[in-house]
């Protein structure tokens, strides 16, 4: 068996995870498990790399290859899975093309062969290439481009290219400049390291000792917003895997860490035992849980589209639809109602999502503001913030695809501060 006929499992596992993403609208993160099974290590990192390479630039493959057939093939038809599989090595993962070829013909199985190796060779012998950024999917444009406009969408297409740098937020944010020239990083605020995309996590110096947690610069902000916790007790919603929950115990905030998903509350165990934080650990469902008392601070991340997470889940802009944005925007004004009632008089509400659409961001901190007028905005200042990021108009966070570019981008993120009024 030759070598490029021995890499059938690896595209087996992509096509699978392509099928799952694609055709079933699961979550990349959610497939990965089940359709790399039994692979050894490099090549599930090859199969996930596959697929995501294919949904980061499914669009204008898909331009390629309607170029070269006459025939209609569905969006989710196996040949037209295949043939972007196998486009997305040669043009972007610099697979040979023999090797492509070798590997996605027995893939169809039965099906269409003939027209796969047909367009395929079509393609090749064109020497086609692909545009120097992605397309972004045409239902996504027409949400963002009235929402945000031109530059926005440019700023998108350039983030949305390739996965974004490693970031990581110190447990002791004292040692920032100590801790940025160990690891060779750069730090863009206190408490932040950010390195080059590719580093083995697990390998880096602090991660035994727990001196640091992996999380995007713009996640690593509405907890910031709370500022010092000493002496005070907060409330982490949707608290898995404990991002926010070990920035707070680091703040010195009394924890209370709450999530409905067992198996995400034991990744949350995991990671505070590592960075020796602490926190009291609830798993339950917001809106069937209760306090036996208010707290001064509650952060609520809230389910979303998690469309700003787009440059390490590119499977998150082919998946979710206005439909489902409408649905998480109505659970998120549940969430938010119900912490509400569990803030004390002056305390403050922090509302975040990692989501562009202002469904889930600007329109609900408005209509929330809206419903409970014993709440009111404080805005975030620019000491709160790394450069380049500010409040906008209404006092709220808003990141987007353009800023810090130049330093390795952000995640779209949405944080509101409220203050119950006393």
């Amino acid at each position: 068996m030759t070598d490029e006929i021995s890499g059938l499992p690896t595209r087996r596992a992509a096509l699978r995870l392509l099928d799952t993403v694609m055709r079933m609208g699961t979550p990349m993160d959610q497939a990965t498990a089940n359709a790399t099974k039994g692979l050894s290590p490099p090549d599930r990192a090859l199969a996930i790399a596959i697929a995501q390479e294919t949904l980061r630039w499914s669009v204008d493959l898909d331009i390629l290859i309607d170029s070269k057939t006459k025939q209609v093939l569905p969006d989710d038809s196996k040949a037209r899975m295949v043939l972007r599989l196998a486009l997305a090595q040669i043009l972007r993962l610099g697979t040979p093309a023999h090797a492509a070829i070798a590997t996605a013909l027995p893939l169809v199985d039965g099906g269409p062969r003939r027209l796969v190796h047909g367009v395929l060779g079509s393609l090749l012998r064109a020497e086609v290439t692909l545009p120097e950024l992605p397309s972004l999917p045409e239902a996504v444009m027409m949400r963002w481009h009235p929402a945000w406009g031109d530059d926005m969408i440019a700023g998108a297409q350039k983030a949305y290219s390739e996965p974004p740098p490693l970031d990581l937020a110190l447990r002791d944010p004292s040692a920032t400049d100590a801790w940025a020239e160990r690891l060779s990083g750069v730090s863009l605020m206190p408490g932040h390291v950010r390195l080059l995309r590719g580093t083995a996590v697990e390998e880096l110096d602090g991660y035994e000792e727990g001196a640091w947690w992996v999380q995007d610069l713009a996640a690593s902000l509405p907890a910031r917003l709370l500022g010092d916790g000493t002496g005070k007790r907060v409330l982490d919603l949707c608290a898995a895997p404990g991002g926010k929950t070990m920035q707070l115990s680091a703040a010195g905030f009394a924890v209370t860490a709450l999530d409905n998903s067992a198996r995400r509350m034991d990744r949350l165990m995991s990671n505070l035992e590592r960075t020796q934080l602490n926190a009291e650990r609830v798993n339950a469902d917001v809106m069937d849980w209760k306090p036996s008392q208010p707290f001064d601070a509650i952060l609520l991340d809230a389910p979303c589209s998690a469309t700003g997470t787009m440059r390490r889940h590119p499977d998150v802009l082919q998946r979710i639809d206005l439909k489902a944005i409408n649905n998480l925007a109505a659970i998120q004004s549940a969430m938010l109602d119900r912490a509400a009632e569990w803030v004390k008089p002056g305390g403050t509400l922090v509302f975040a999502t990692c989501s562009l659409e202002p469904h889930e961001g600007e329109a609900q901190a408005e209509a929330f503001l809206a419903r409970h007028p014993e709440y009111t905005t404080m805005p975030a200042t620019a000491a709160e913030l790394p450069a380049g990021v500010t409040a906008n108009a209404q006092g709220h966070v808003r990141t987007m695809p353009p800023m810090l570019a130049e330093q390795g981008g952000l995640d779209g993120f949405f944080v509101a501060r409220f203050v119950r009024k006393g």
